[in-house]
């Protein structure tokens, strides 16, 4: 989840205040409900009036604990897509997120996004090969707030028009893969609805349940990265045995996972694609100009609860993402990056692998992550070890790729150790072999006989 750092006592003493002089009411509530794919995609227009005419410094919007731990992402922003800083309290079993305006004025307009995963149950929880993945979605209708709401609208998207069965408060439209539910007006503060959708829903869901990434950061040039990916099929379980010849046959499994689409950086190389048994054949590469684009096929389709494990490394150069001035350097790439699309990943870890020699690190991530303690890593002619930085963090979504900045300082003159080092071993065996070569280790023994 997104973590800003602003002054938690500070915003709470502006948030006792207003409290005390401000009435807040929600003017009008638009809301967006994507939940076509695996995510939850939750995105609420929101217009905030203060009914005392009172400028609006800060804003409430509650995540009940029951969705907490499903949610990955959220994000605050204005009308002109400029971020709002935020932070996150616990009151009453509920999550607090209280929003701060850089202007106080005694209406706001602004947008928040919330990202949840694991929230779409399949609902049966088996079907057969061919048969039609059904998923349940429950939640709140309304905007579940701490001030009164005037007008609200909810949109829903779905994945498709096969809707078994859906909340029905009037008024409300249904129309193909959507559905549309209000205008309700004057809906009390912490108003619960609940809200039920019945739908089929064949994307894939493929959730990474772990993902080890690690950097390798070389002076001489290359930065190499290598993934490896554990991923399971979390939709609706396989019932009965898997036959290949109904596969091939029936193309209706369309809950099955046969490829997918990773997008690698644009000045990737080297491209390599393989699993326990060795390197896979089945891939396709296409390379576009802003990002190359791999479409991965598995040994096997995977069907709900079946799992896989493959290795993905590549190539880059070290010029796009490293920078210096002097011995300060500046590394820039991504935490993590596209594996699928609307991807999940319960558990990263992130090692940063910096060359021998580098001191002062400072990192700074673009969201709240997990530091471990620095370890060293040992390659040929390594002496004292590489420093290796490792990250972990959970529950990640897209839009938790962004970059990180890695500071350190680092001698050039450091890079001399390696070739010296080379030359010296050469310097060693040939030394050595003149040597052996040049005295006689031989034994001779001579006899003298006297008559």
């Amino acid at each position: 989840m997104k973590i800003t750092r602003c002054s938690t006592f500070l915003l709470l003493i502006i948030y006792s205040i207003c409290l005390i002089q401000a009435k807040i009411v929600n003017k009008n509530v638009e809301r967006s409900l994507d939940i076509s794919t695996q995510l939850i995609k939750d995105l609420f227009k929101i217009t905030a009036t203060n009914s005392d005419g009172l400028p609006i410094s800060v804003y409430t919007f509650i995540v009940p604990a029951a969705e907490r731990k499903n949610l990955a992402f959220i994000s605050a922003r204005d009308e002109n897509k400029k971020e709002l800083k935020y932070t996150e309290r616990l009151v009453d079993g509920n999550h607090q997120f209280i929003i701060a305006f850089p202007k106080s004025v005694s209406t706001e307009v602004f947008i928040i996004e919330a990202i949840y995963t694991k929230r779409l149950i399949p609902h049966p929880m088996e079907i057969p090969q061919s048969g039609k993945q059904l998923v349940r979605y429950e939640g709140n209708l309304y905007l579940f707030s701490p001030y009164e709401t005037a007008s609200q609208k909810v949109n829903v998207l779905l994945s498709s028009s096969n809707i078994l069965s859906h909340t029905q408060v009037k008024p409300y439209n249904v129309a193909s893969n959507k559905i549309k539910y209000g205008p309700y007006e004057n809906i009390a503060a912490f108003t619960n609805q609940s809200l039920i959708i019945h739908y089929e829903n064949e994307r894939p869901f493929l959730t990474t349940t772990r993902l080890e990434r690690v950097i390798e950061v070389s002076h001489w040039g290359n930065i190499a990265v290598k993934e490896n990916i554990f991923m399971t099929h979390t939709g609706a379980l396989l019932k009965g045995s898997f036959s290949r010849y109904e596969f091939q046959k029936d193309s209706r499994s369309g809950h099955a996972i046969k490829s997918y689409k990773t997008i690698l950086p644009s000045s990737a190389s080297d491209v390599y694609y393989r699993d326990t048994n060795g390197n896979i054949s089945t891939s396709n590469m296409k390379i576009f100009r802003d990002y190359v684009e791999l479409e991965l096929r598995p040994r096997f389709p995977l069907f709900g609860g079946w799992k896989t494990q493959y290795t993905l490394g590549y190539n880059m150069p070290s010029f796009e993402y490293l920078y210096n001035s002097g011995d300060k350097y500046l590394l820039k790439m991504r935490l993590i990056d596209h594996i699928y699309n609307d991807m999940v990943i319960d558990e990263a870890e992130i090692k940063i692998i910096l060359p021998e020699g580098v001191s002062n690190i400072e990192l700074t991530t673009p969201y709240t992550v997990k530091r471990g303690p620095n370890e060293l890593h040992y390659t040929y002619l390594d002496t004292v070890g590489r420093p290796v930085i490792t990250l972990s963090c959970k529950n990640l979504v897209e839009n938790h790729i962004a970059n990180f900045n890695l500071k350190y300082t680092f001698s050039k003159i450091t890079l001399l150790q390696e070739p010296l080092l080379v030359v010296a071993f050469f310097f060693i065996i040939f030394f050595i072999a003149i040597i052996s070569l040049r005295l006689d280790f031989s034994i001779n023994t001579t006899h003298s006989h006297k008559d």
